[in-house]
C-alpha cells in the first residue's frame, strides 16, 4: 500500500506530462460537475479512460467538487433551466426526448443540462490554465516545498516517512 502512495507522489511530482495532469484535472471537473446517477455521466466515465491523463488528479478533482456541488447547484440549476427553455432548442430536445432512449439519459434534467454545459466550458478552462500553473510549480515551488520546517515535522511520522522513503527508491530506479 506504502508503495502504490508512492507511486501516485512520484506521478504527481514531475514523472508525468503536464498535459497529462491538466486533462487529469479537466476530466475531473466535468465529471464532478455532471450528476453521478445519470446516464451521461456513465458515458463520460467510461470514455474518459479512453484517453490518455493522470487519473489520480482526475479523482482527487472530481471529489472535491462533488464535496462543493451543493453550494454549485443553484446557477447549475439556473444555467440547465436557461438552456432547455431555449427557444431556438426547444426543436431539438422535442425530438430528442420522443426517441427511444435519449430520455433515460435525463438529458431533460435542469442540473444534468447545467452540470454537462458548464462543466464543457468550464473544463476546456481548467485545461488551459493549469498548463502554466504546473510549470510554475515545477519549476519554482515544488523543490522548495522539502525545506518547509512543517514538511520536515511532518516526515518524521513513521508512515509519512516510510512513503518517502519508498518514493526515493522509485527515483533512484528511474
Amino acid at each position: 500500500m506504502i508503495k502504490g502512495i508512492a507511486n501516485l507522489l512520484v506521478a504527481l511530482n514531475g514523472n508525468v506530462k503536464k498535459g497529462q495532469i491538466a486533462a487529469g484535472l479537466a476530466w475531473g471537473l466535468l465529471l464532478g460537475l455532471v450528476p453521478a446517477g445519470s446516464f451521461f455521466w456513465i458515458i463520460l466515465l467510461v470514455v474518459s479512460f479512453l484517453f490518455s491523463h493522470h487519473h489520480g488528479s482526475k479523482i482527487l478533482v472530481m471529489a472535491i467538487v462533488k464535496l462543493i456541488l451543493p453550494m454549485l447547484a443553484p446557477p447549475i440549476d439556473l444555467l440547465g433551466w436557461e438552456i432547455l427553455h431555449a427557444a431556438p432548442l426547444q426543436g431539438l430536445f422535442t425530438s430528442l426526448y420522443n426517441m427511444p432512449f435519449v430520455p433515460y439519459t435525463k438529458f431533460n434534467n435542469t442540473l444534468v443540462a447545467g452540470g454537462i454545459a458548464a462543466g464543457i466550458v468550464l473544463s476546456a478552462l481548467l485545461f488551459f490554465i493549469s498548463m502554466p500553473l504546473i510549470d510554475l510549480y515545477r519549476k519554482t515551488i515544488g523543490h522548495r516545498i522539502r525545506e518547509f520546517k512543517v514538511v520536515k515535522i511532518i516526515l518524521k511520522f513513521p508512515l509519512f516517512k516510510a512513503i518517502d522513503s519508498a518514493i526515493a527508491a522509485m527515483n533512484k530506479g528511474k
